[in-house]
This record gives C-alpha cells, sequence and structure tokens, in this order.
C-alpha cells in the first residue's frame, strides 16, 4: 500500500496542466517540428507549402511564389482556392481564423476538402503561427483581400477587407521566433532550393517561383517539370552513364491510389532510388517499394527465361542483381495514408503495394517487349551482377574462412581492446603505421583498438564486392568491424559502438578520410544512420609559451592563444617593473630580445612568434607524442570529434558519384566552381 509521506510533492487534480490553443507547441514545438534548429526552422515553410501542394494536386493551383523578405520573414503564395473565410457553423469565428488558431483543423479531415494530402495531420499552419512573433494571413477571394495578423499564435483583430482583388489564392507571411529558433532564424537559400526542386519534380505542371530579397542583387529561381519523376530520374542521373537511352515512366490509378513511377539502368554498381508517398520522402521507403522490388524481380526473370538470357540450369536473378545501377522514384498519391513513426520515415498502407503491383507489373512486361534493346542492356546489366556477386560470396567466404585460420577472425595489425562490450568500445582507423604507432602507445587499452592502414584504401565508387575484397587494408577492416559485408552484413554484429576516422590534417590525410566515407557510404550506410561512425579532429597547432601549452584546431584559435601569450608576457613585465624586481628598461631590452628571435624556424619546424611564442604546425599524427595525441585527440573528456551524419541522401549520393566516381568532367566542373573558395590549400 502507498503512503504520503510527508515531505513527497503533492499530486492531484490541480498538478495536472492543460495548455489551451496553441501552448502546447510553444511548450514542445520539437514534439511538432522535429526540431529548434535549422532543420526545424525550414520545416515552417514546408508546412506552408504544403497546403500550397495540396491545392495543386485537388487541381486547384497551378503557380506557387516563396519569397524571403529583406526583414527575415518568409512569404508563401499560391493561387488556389484561398482559405475560406465564412464563419463556421460551430465555433462561430471565422474559418481562416479557425485554421491558424486551432489545432487539428483544416481541410484535410472530412470529405470533400482534399482527396490527397501531405499535411502533419491538419496542425501544419497553425504550428506555423505558433511559433512565430507576428504572422499575417491573406486570403484573395470573391474579388476581395481579407487579412488577420496574429501575434505568437494570437490573433490581433478579427478577420477584415483590406480591399478588392481579381486574384485569388492564399499568401502566408511569418515571422520566426528567435526565443524558439535560438540557433538561427536566417533561411537558407540553397537549401529551400534544393527541396522545392524535388517537390515540383514531384507534382508535374506546377510552377514554383522562389525569391531571395535578402540579397544586392536580388536571387529568383523558378521550377517547372512536366515530365513528373521521369524528369527527376534523368535529374539523377545526368552525371551518371545511362545504359538504356528511353527512361521507362508510367503513371495510373490502381485500388484508389495514384501510382507515378520512373526507372532507368546507369553503369554503377549501386542503387538509387526515392519514394514518396504524397509528396512526403520516405526514407524507410514502406509498402510501395516492397511492392516495386518484389514485382521487378519477378518481371526481370520472366523476361530473361522467355528470351534466354537465363539457362535452365541458372539460378534467378536475385533482388540485388536487379537492383544494381537502377535509378528509381515512386511517388503515390494515396487518400489516407498511414506512416510509421512521426517522421513519416515508412508508408504502411497494404493497398499500396497492390496497387504498385498492379500498375508496374503489367506496364513494365509491356516496355521490355515493346524496347528489345533496352531491354538486352537492362538484362545483361542484371545477369553480369548476378554473375559479379557469384564471385563476391566466393571472395567473402575465403576472407571470412582465412580470418579464421589466422585466429580468432581478427586482423593481425588490429590491436584490439580488452573491454569485450561493444556498447563501451571504440576503433580508430589510423593512416599508417607511424601514426599507428602513437596511437596504440597512447591509447587507453581497456576500450580502444588501432587498426592502422597502409597507403591509400581503394576508391570503391567504381569497384564491386569481390575486387574490393582482394585488398588487403579492407578486408582487414571488414574483419576486425565484425559486421560482415553485402547480403551477410548483419549491424548487430558490429564489435564497436564507435568507429573513428583519424587521419592527418593535410591533402593526403583528407583524400584517405574522403576514401574511407565512401566505403562507408556505400558499402556500410547503416553504420552511418545509427550514428556510429565519427572523424577525429587532431589539433593543427600546438602554441607554447615556457611550460603554457595550448592546442589550437583553427587558425582563429591559433592567433588567439599567441595575443594571449604576448598580454600575459606583457602584463609580467609590468608587474614586475611596479615591484621593482626588474626595471622597465631590462623588460623592454628582453621583449626586443625575444623580437629578434621571432619568425624563425627550428630544425622540427617550430616558429618562434614576438614574445617567445613558440607554434608547431602538425601536419601528421605520426609527429605527436603518444601523451600529446592522448591529450588532444583521444581522451573522451577532452577530445572534439565530429559524428557522421546523412542529412540529404539525393545530395550525398551526387556528391560521391561526382568526386568520386568514373566520369572526370563533373569532377572538373566541380573543382572549377569552387577552386576560388578552398581556404590554406596544401600543395
Amino acid at each position: 500500500m502507498a503512503t504520503k509521506s510527508s515531505n513527497s510533492g503533492e499530486y492531484g487534480a490541480k498538478q495536472i496542466t492543460v495548455l489551451e490553443g496553441l501552448e502546447p507547441v510553444r511548450k514542445r514545438p520539437g514534439m511538432y517540428i522535429g526540431s529548434t534548429g535549422p532543420e526545424g526552422l525550414h520545416h515552417l515553410i514546408w508546412e506552408v507549402v504544403d497546403n500550397s501542394f495540396d491545392e495543386a494536386m485537388a487541381g486547384h493551383c497551378d503557380t506557387i511564389h516563396v519569397i524571403l523578405n529583406a526583414d527575415g520573414s518568409c512569404s508563401v503564395e499560391d493561387n488556389g482556392r484561398g482559405i475560406p473565410v465564412d464563419l463556421h457553423p460551430q465555433y462561430k469565428v471565422s474559418a481562416l481564423e479557425l485554421v491558424m488558431t486551432k489545432l487539428h483543423a483544416g481541410g484535410k479531415f472530412g470529405d470533400g476538402g482534399y482527396k490527397v494530402s501531405g499535411g502533419l495531420h491538419g496542425v501544419g499552419v497553425s504550428v506555423v503561427n505558433a511559433l512565430s512573433t507576428l504572422t499575417r494571413a491573406e486570403v484573395f477571394k470573391d474579388g476581395k483581400v481579407w487579412m488577420q495578423e496574429y501575434k505568437f499564435g494570437k490573433p490581433v483583430a478579427k478577420v477584415k477587407t483590406t480591399g478588392s482583388t481579381k486574384k485569388r489564392g492564399t499568401r502566408i507571411t511569418f515571422y520566426p521566433d528567435a526565443s524558439i529558433f535560438t540557433v538561427t532564424t536566417k533561411f537558407d537559400w540553397k537549401y529551400i532550393l534544393d527541396h522545392l526542386r524535388q517537390q515540383a519534380y514531384l507534382t508535374a505542371g506546377v510552377r514554383i517561383d522562389l525569391h531571395d530579397l535578402r540579397e544586392k542583387p536580388e536571387q529568383a529561381y523558378s521550377f517547372y517539370f512536366e515530365g513528373g519523376v521521369a524528369s527527376y530520374v534523368r535529374h539523377l542521373n545526368h552525371n551518371k552513364e545511362p545504359k538504356h537511352e528511353n527512361v521507362f515512366y508510367v503513371k495510373k490509378v490502381a485500388e484508389d491510389v495514384e501510382v507515378e513511377l520512373g526507372l532507368q539502368y546507369t553503369d554503377e554498381y549501386k542503387e538509387t532510388l526515392f519514394a514518396f508517398a504524397n509528396n512526403i520522402y520516405n526514407p524507410e521507403g514502406g509498402s510501395h517499394v516492397s511492392g516495386f522490388r518484389t514485382t521487378l524481380t519477378r518481371v526481370l526473370n520472366n523476361y530473361a527465361r522467355a528470351k534466354n538470357f537465363l539457362k535452365e540450369k541458372d539460378d534467378n536473378l536475385t533482388g540485388e542483381d536487379v537492383r544494381e545501377g537502377l535509378t528509381c522514384v515512386i511517388s503515390v498519391k494515396v487518400k489516407d495514408p498511414q506512416f510509421e513513426g512521426q517522421t513519416k520515415a515508412k508508408l504502411g498502407n497494404p493497398e499500396v503495394q497492390t496497387a504498385v503491383t498492379t500498375v508496374f507489373g503489367d506496364t513494365f512486361a509491356t516496355y521490355l517487349e515493346e524496347h528489345p534493346r533496352d531491354a538486352s542492356a537492362i538484362l545483361e546489366k542484371c545477369v553480369l551482377a548476378s554473375q559479379a556477386r557469384a564471385a563476391a560470396r566466393a571472395a567473402r567466404e575465403t576472407v571470412l574462412r582465412k580470418g579464421v585460420l589466422e585466429g580468432l577472425t581478427l586482423p593481425g595489425k588490429l590491436a584490439d581492446c580488452s573491454s569485450r562490450d561493444p556498447l563501451q568500445t571504440e576503433l580508430y582507423i589510423v593512416e599508417g603505421d607511424s601514426a599507428g604507432g602513437s596511437a596504440k602507445q597512447g591509447r587507453n587499452r581497456d576500450f580502444q583498438a588501432i587498426l592502422p592502414l597502409r597507403g591509400k584504401i581503394l576508391n570503391v565508387e567504381r569497384a564491386r564486392l569481390d575486387k574490393m575484397l582482394q585488398n588487403n587494408e579492407l578486408r582487414s577492416l571488414v574483419i576486425a568491424m565484425g559486421t560482415n559485408i553485402g547480403e551477410q552484413f548483419d549491424l548487430a554484429s558490429l564489435r564497436y559502438d564507435r568507429i573513428i576516422i583519424m587521419t592527418d590534417a593535410d591533402v593526403d590525410g583528407a583524400h584517405i578520410r574522403t576514401l574511407l566515407l565512401t566505403l562507408f557510404y556505400r558499402y556500410f550506410p547503416q553504420i552511418i544512420t545509427a550514428g556510429h561512425l565519427y572523424i577525429a579532429c587532431p589539433p593543427l597547432y600546438r602554441v607554447a609559451k615556457g611550460k603554457d601549452v595550448r592546442y589550437s584546431f583553427t587558425e582563429a584559435e591559433r592567433d588567439k592563444a599567441i595575443a594571449d601569450f604576448q598580454a600575459m608576457a606583457v602584463a609580467k613585465g609590468k608587474l614586475q617593473a611596479a615591484n621593482g624586481k626588474k626595471p622597465a628598461e631590462e623588460a623592454k631590452t628582453e621583449e626586443a630580445a625575444d623580437a629578434e628571435g621571432a619568425g624563425s624556424e627550428s630544425p622540427t619546424g617550430e616558429i618562434v612568434a614576438p614574445g617567445g611564442v613558440v607554434i608547431q604546425r602538425y601536419k601528421g599524427l605520426g609527429e605527436m607524442n603518444p601523451d600529446q595525441l592522448w591529450e588532444t585527440t583521444m581522451n573522451p573528456e577532452s577530445r572534439l570529434m565530429l559524428r557522421v551524419t546523412i542529412e540529404d541522401a539525393e545530395k550525398a549520393d551526387e556528391t560521391f558519384d561526382v568526386l568520386m566516381g568514373g566520369e572526370v568532367e563533373p569532377r572538373k566542373r566541380f573543382i572549377q566552381t569552387h577552386a576560388k573558395t578552398v581556404k590554406n590549400l596544401d600543395i
């Protein structure tokens, strides 16, 4: 039986707090927009723009304007039907005020408002209103302009008419609240541009105009694509070599679900697939992706058997075989989407799988028959992938057998840690034996393991798995991590909670780091998405004055450390002069002597700055003593590390393809575009 102690807090009805109106949004904004950082800030724009796209998908809007105003606000205007302004029969206030100030109020719940919608359960524009210092809603309807303003989500006055107009539609202008978005309230032009481009591909025939009035001269960009997701596929493949000229495209309705799908094969070794439901990106796929993949494998196997690409004795092509080099975009419009999770990462509607199977299966089989040259190119790619998969399986089994024979499957160059708890351990991948030696001596052997790599690893962007596993360094890394690779990858078998890339702070180190990031992005993406991959940040400079040492990670930190030491030296000299310990003239003489040696470089690469400050630039981890490496880069209490994330899968995929792919021209353009922005180029 529970008893109430004299010092326990009282818990009764009066302790139950009810937040009225939009108060819960301001109290817990992360529940509604994900975060209060830059991503959450831009989510405000997406919420308002989504309402305009809902009008477009319903056939009532064909133009959307997004304007970044000079005063820091954002305006979104469309030429749709306009939010209703008449009195709501139940609440006795204007429908505009209801939509702007009440959660779960909108035209997406009952019948007749929208057939399909991407809105967040109707909370969208009211959440934007709640998280803004000022919001202005203008509705162009029935020849009049209707307007209402709100401060922190609350109406300033009733809805009123402010003039006449020939336009129709809605314009929402909002000023993000800096007390909510404490990191920044400045919108990112490039981030918005990329998102709206994607949305334009998914809503064919809608024009999107983006204006940035903050810059001089002002920036403007427009998107309009009639090709739908077929245009999106061509965009994704613009730096790749297609295996067939035609992009397969279909747009049909089945099971009351509109399915739009485009695909094209390239000479790449990876699959690029983007899935959307009601224009919302589903990074974890769902029923539409399951239906597509199953049908793709079945149709290609049937065609391969019928046209003798596969003999009777041959095994069927697997899903992995038919997806190698595939670029595909799937977009479905469904009346009542069922998403798994608040972030809508996965679509769960079972009827969508049936719809995709029906629409795609029939049309793709017909496409293969009507385009025999394209079909031949696709099947040759798939059969070659099947042969490579068999070779990779043999290579993988050889690696594992070899590892077992060498003892406990661990490579000899790995200096393992004593702990066997994967949640506590970490693996440092270091560049070369010199850095490996310092790291092995400086580490904490209880939970830190060291794996030195010799030279630059293979660029896996242009290599299949069988060739990759012939590389000794990569083979050692796969065995050390314990996850296996390819079809047999198992994240649960990861032997270390943190995989840390630690390379030198020079061009070669950056190249090795890029090669390793390419490896993880292409073959171990689950390690990245689960938050296990990190980049160590060793200091660039050691700044010392006598026994006082500071480590600097940037030039600005270095300059500040030098200035601090010099100021301390001057202050010390003045104090000594004031106490009569040393005449001011002698202090000046000593300072002049220090200045005389300033700028000289010692045999070890150290530079003496005015005031006797010694500066050392670290170009390699091997230049550090083990205790220095531990103190600056490996000690969990003082080190600086970057966690690797994938914010934008499409952009990441394109960047890796440009920088590490086989096509030289896109890489050349990238270098020419960004060459002038490079700082501290190490030649």
